[in-house]
């Protein structure tokens, strides 16, 4: 193995800074920066052979619903996607060839809760990996590899950097066969950030604590504010008593983190006209800056999920996706209510 930096596609030092900082903060031996959530994704699932058998949540993030469905199923690879809320109904799914259990906790967009440590110990049992999308919680909040998984998964255009002006993702595990497997294969494919979008990410990281408290607080006091309003019908966060995970995520969870989903009254037409209606809060797709955006699932980031997933899952029309930002809470209420 050569030493030191020879080509910045394999390494680079402020790279490696990042990816020292990042599996630091999540408690791992190892990590590595990649230029997308989705690259690090891609590039991770390589340790697969032909064959090989992946189960993974059914509520997940509608780009890496994308990818093993359209694509790596294409390819010999078999996915399961079943409801790991409910640990009891894995053991059913395990197959000879089964080698990862993909979870995403909380889930995206419906904020479903996984017990990480039932999950991972019926997966031990049967020597299959296990992979963790801790994008929505950030380590601030949950650090799943002291949980028992193998591999956590980032995307750190969200929380992490927390200022929406990069792209990048980041696995972090504590096995070092599976690093060298997954390096082996970013370096092969390319799968390189580049070192400015690695100082932006370490910038923000910077501030991740201070955010993500105001982050929880903030929607905490939206969650409520929703909750009591007579044009919503239901509203999902893990920090609300009425949120069936609640007693769970306070379990294995340090925060509830700042996203909440809600069920509007009146179906498209008042969904369009409420997005059409904010005004502080941004429509837009992505998540975790310190600005607050709103969208609409089923048009906009789990539209390339097919109509009958869609309605199995609850992902409705009236539902609305908030990823409550750092500003003056009380100006997001009022914006929130003017809307409504």
């Amino acid at each position: 193995e050569k030493k030191g930096y020879v080509y910045a596609r394999s390494h680079n030092p402020t790279r490696t800074a990042l990816e020292t900082n990042i599996a630091s903060l999540e408690g791992g031996n190892y990590g590595l920066a990649f230029p997308s959530g989705m690259s690090a994704i891609s590039t991770l699932i390589r340790i697969l052979d032909a064959g090989d058998h992946v189960i993974c949540c059914d509520d997940v993030y509608s780009g890496t619903f994308r990818m093993f469905e359209k694509i790596l199923s294409k390819q010999n690879l078999e996915f399961d996607f079943v409801d790991l809320s409910r640990p009891e109904s894995l053991k059913k799914h395990i197959k000879g060839n089964t080698k990862i259990i993909w979870v995403e906790t909380p889930s995206n967009p419906l904020l479903k809760i996984t017990d990480i440590d039932a999950i991972t110990k019926i997966a031990k049992s049967s020597n299959i990996v296990t992979v963790a999308d801790n994008t929505f919680a950030t380590p601030f909040s949950q650090n799943p590899l002291n949980l028992g998984v193998d591999i956590v998964v980032h995307s750190t255009t969200k929380y992490l950097n927390g200022h929406s002006d990069m792209i990048g993702g980041a696995v972090v595990m504590n096995d070092r066969e599976l690093f060298n497997k997954i390096r082996f294969f970013q370096n092969a494919s390319g799968a390189a950030p580049g070192p400015f979008d690695c100082f932006l990410a370490l910038r923000g990281i910077k501030t991740l604590a201070v955010r993500m408290e105001r982050h929880e607080k903030n929607a905490m006091k939206i969650a409520l504010f929703l909750e009591n309003h007579s044009k919503v019908r239901k509203v999902i966060y893990p920090g609300l008593k009425s949120h069936p995970q609640h007693e769970l995520a306070k379990k294995q969870m340090s925060g509830f983190g700042g996203m909440i989903t809600f069920f509007i009254k009146g179906g498209l037409e008042s969904a369009r006209s409420f997005l059409e209606r904010v005004e502080i809060f941004s429509l837009a797709e992505s998540l975790g800056g310190v600005e607050s955006l709103i969208e609409h699932p089923a048009i906009m980031t789990h539209s390339s999920l097919p109509a009958e997933v869609r309605a199995k899952l609850g992902i409705s029309d009236e539902l609305i996706r908030v990823s409550v930002g750092i500003e003056n809470v009380d100006d997001l209420i009022e914006d929130l209510e003017k809307a409504l």
